[in-house]
């Protein structure tokens, strides 16, 4: 890891072209700010610092003094291995890293439909990267997924309480096209239903949801038609437009992508305690676009939802309690 401290990323705020030649020798600035004695950067340093076209990883723990410098980094690691973490992730997807902490860092005061749209076009960007491309050409075929019987999702209503069900547990209940198309539906559905106070949210068998169906990825024939089609079809955004209703999702399993980054649109997330989390999307080259880069930072913070998708680490229930992910773990 290439360690520098305060004065030098003053120059790099300075400078471009010191900067430039630093990104040659590594894709990301890891700040040393462990030190009070060292000397903290002016204000205009410290505004800087979140507009490098690259990720900045602050090392702690962070000194006082440099409190302010820390907040405008895009992720902080209290140790050493959480750093080295971050930055193997990063180094396999050194574009798709840039791309995802230049949005969680735009998006961060926009209101929610705009920051969806931010977050798309820079998916949209990333899919005909090289990076992604790259993951599509050595990735092995993927199993062609089980057919079930029944909907997708399975809607109960009980007075003004509506009950949705994911319904591919053969499936692991993927975010397949079809998955998708039966939750934008049905929130669309009762978006227009005022009657409905209580929207509930859960799935069938031994998880609540892999994620996008690996087959699926890829399939759009261009980025722009991808854009236009989340624009029109996001199930987390129809979730998270159902205010007259009090929305509450239970996860459970795997909760893996999309698999969190739907749910955590609802106003209340519970999680048994068996569930685990992970956002994976960096490894093919991505970023979280089923919402999550708004979803999850949302609830945890633009700084911790950095250092997770570029660590890529799975989290248990209690690690997602204690940063704010869920609200509560339950076996209900």
């Amino acid at each position: 890891m290439r360690l520098i401290d305060p004065t030098t990323v003053e120059a790099y705020c300075r400078d471009p072209a010191t900067l430039a030649a630093a990104l040659d020798v590594a894709p990301y600035v890891l700040l040393d700010l462990r030190d009070p004695q060292s000397a903290s950067p002016a204000a205009d340093v410290v505004d800087g610092v979140g507009t490098l076209p690259c990720p900045v990883i602050a090392l702690g723990p962070v000194a006082a003094a440099h409190a302010a410098l820390a907040l405008a980094c895009d992720a902080v690691a209290d140790t050493p291995d959480a750093a080295a973490s971050m930055i193997d992730g990063l180094l396999r997807s050194p574009m798709a890293a840039t791309v995802l902490v230049q949005t969680l860092r735009a998006i961060e005061s926009l209101p929610l439909a705009s920051a969806l749209v931010v977050e798309s076009l820079a998916y949209a960007s990333l899919q005909r990267g090289a990076e992604f491309q790259r993951w599509l050409a050595t990735r092995p075929p993927p199993p062609s997924p089980v057919e079930e019987s029944g909907p997708a999702v399975e809607i109960e209503r009980d007075g003004d309480r509506v009950q949705l069900h994911l319904n591919r547990p053969l499936q692991r209940n993927a975010m397949t096209l079809a998955m998708r198309d039966a939750l934008v539906e049905a929130l669309q559905w009762i978006r227009a239903d005022d009657s409905v106070a209580v929207l509930s949210i859960d799935a069938r068998g031994r998880c609540f949801s892999t994620g996008g169906e690996l087959s699926e990825f890829g399939t759009a024939p261009d980025p722009a038609t991808a854009h236009w089609v989340r624009s029109l079809a996001l199930p987390g955004r129809e979730l998270a437009l159902c205010r007259h209703a009090a929305t509450q999702a239970h996860v459970h399993g795997a909760c893996i992508g999309s698999g969190i980054e739907f749910p955590a649109f609802a106003q209340t997330l519970s999680a048994h305690p068996d569930t685990h989390f992970q956002l994976p999307e960096l490894r093919f080259g991505l970023i979280p676009g089923a919402g999550g880069c708004v979803s999850i930072s949302r609830r945890i913070g633009r700084q911790r939802t950095a250092a997770w998708v570029l660590s890529g680490k799975r989290i248990p229930a209690r690690t997602a309690l204690a940063w704010g992910l869920i609200d509560r773990i339950t076996d209900a």
